[in-house]
C-alpha cells in the first residue's frame, strides 16, 4: 500500500492525493494567509487531511544540482501560524521560475481585454475583470495603468447594443454612397469597427443575405419586438468585413505594382491583376464609396479609379471638399508701389 493511500483524510489512491495537492498548493499562494478550517471547507475535505497535505508540502521541492536537498530547494511554511491552524507558504520552490508576461506585455493584454469589454455583447462582463486582475497579479512587474476610453458612440451605437442583447430585429432607412436612401428591416448579428467607424453586420430581410451596414449612415433607427429569424451562430460571417458579395459596385482600379499591398481587402486575394504598360489594373467590388475615397485620395500619384465615372466623381468631389479646408494663399506684396 502507497504511503498516502488509506490516510484519515480519506485518499484511497495515490493519484487522488496527488491531484488535491495539485489544487492546494496554488490556492494557498493566491491566499496569502488562510485558515486550516477555511481550506477544509473549500475543498470538501477534512482538517486534518488540510494539515497532513501542508506538512507533505513542507518536505516536497527541488533538489539541486547536486541531487542534494538543501533548505532552499524546499517549501517551507510559517510554522507558528501553522500551529494556530494558520497556513502561510513562506518560501516556493520553482513555481517563481515559471515565464511571466512583462509589466508591458501584461498592461497590453489588459488594454486590449478592456476594449472588448467595451462592446455592447460585453458590457460589465466580470470575466474581463476577473482576467485583468489576474494578469497583473501574475506580471514579472506591477504593470501599468492603462484605461481605454471607447470611441464616441451615438444612439444608434447604444439601440443596436440593445437589439444584440435581446434578439430583436431592427428596421431603419439607409444611405447608400449615392446619398440614396432605402427602408430595410434586418436580423442583427454583429458590432464590428474599422478605425474609428461602426458597422453593423446583418441579415437583410429584403435582400435575403448578409450586408454591412455603417452606423452612420442609419436613420430612423427602431427597435422592434420582432424575435430575429437568424442567430448569429447560425449565419457564416465572412473574415473580411467588407462582403465582395451581392449588390455592390464594380470599379476599376489603376495603380503601380508595388502598391499593391498598400491596397488591403480592396483588392483581396485571389483578384485577377492585369498591367496596363506600367501600370496594374483590377476590378473589385465595394459596398460604398465613402472608404474608395479616402484610400485613393491617401495615395495621390500611386493609385487612381477608371471606372465607373460616379467613382470617378465622388473621389474628385472629397479631394475637392478637402481643398476647400484650406485657406486661401495671401496675394504677394508689391514692394516696387
Amino acid at each position: 500500500m502507497s504511503a498516502i493511500e488509506g490516510t484519515s483524510g480519506g485518499f484511497h489512491h495515490a493519484q487522488d492525493k496527488l491531484t488535491f495537492l495539485l489544487s492546494l498548493v496554488p490556492y494557498l499562494i493566491q491566499q496569502n494567509q488562510v485558515s486550516v478550517h477555511t481550506a477544509a471547507r473549500h475543498f470538501g475535505v477534512s482538517e486534518q487531511a488540510i494539515r497532513e497535505a501542508v506538512l507533505l508540502i513542507a518536505v516536497s521541492g527541488v533538489p539541486g544540482t547536486d541531487s542534494n536537498y538543501q533548505h532552499g530547494d524546499l517549501f517551507d511554511i510559517d510554522w507558528d501560524a501553522f500551529d494556530e491552524n494558520q497556513i502561510i507558504i513562506t518560501q516556493l520552490v520553482a513555481i517563481d521560475d515559471s515565464p511571466r508576461f512583462s509589466a508591458r506585455e501584461a498592461s497590453a493584454l489588459i488594454a486590449g481585454l478592456q476594449y472588448l469589454q467595451s462592446l455592447p455583447e460585453n458590457v460589465d462582463s466580470a470575466a474581463y475583470s476577473s482576467l485583468s486582475a489576474k494578469l497583473a497579479r501574475g506580471a514579472s512587474d506591477a504593470p501599468s495603468q492603462v484605461i481605454v476610453s471607447p470611441a464616441a458612440m451615438n444612439d444608434s451605437f447604444a439601440r443596436v447594443g440593445d437589439a444584440l442583447a435581446r434578439a430583436v430585429q431592427l428596421e431603419f432607412d439607409y444611405r447608400d454612397s449615392r446619398g440614396q436612401s432605402e427602408h430595410r428591416r434586418v436580423d442583427p448579428l454583429r458590432l464590428d469597427s474599422e478605425n474609428d467607424d461602426w458597422y453593423l453586420r446583418a441579415w437583410c430581410h429584403s435582400r435575403r443575405s448578409v450586408r454591412t451596414f455603417r452606423l452612420d449612415r442609419i436613420d430612423s433607427l427602431q427597435v422592434t419586438e420582432l424575435a430575429i429569424e437568424h442567430r448569429p451562430a447560425d449565419v457564416p460571417l465572412s473574415d473580411s468585413l467588407f462582403d465582395t458579395s451581392g449588390e455592390h459596385t464594380m470599379v476599376v482600379l489603376e495603380f503601380r505594382p508595388e502598391a499593391l499591398g498598400l491596397l488591403g481587402e480592396f483588392v483581396p486575394e485571389g483578384t485577377r491583376v492585369t498591367r496596363s504598360g506600367a501600370l496594374s489594373r483590377a476590378s473589385v467590388r465595394v459596398a460604398h464609396f465613402h472608404g474608395l475615397t479616402r484610400l485613393v485620395s491617401g495615395l495621390a500619384g500611386v493609385a487612381r479609379v477608371v471606372d465607373p465615372p460616379e467613382a470617378r466623381l465622388a473621389v474628385r468631389r472629397w479631394a475637392l471638399d478637402a481643398l476647400e479646408s484650406y485657406p486661401e494663399p495671401a496675394e504677394p506684396t508689391d514692394t516696387n508701389a
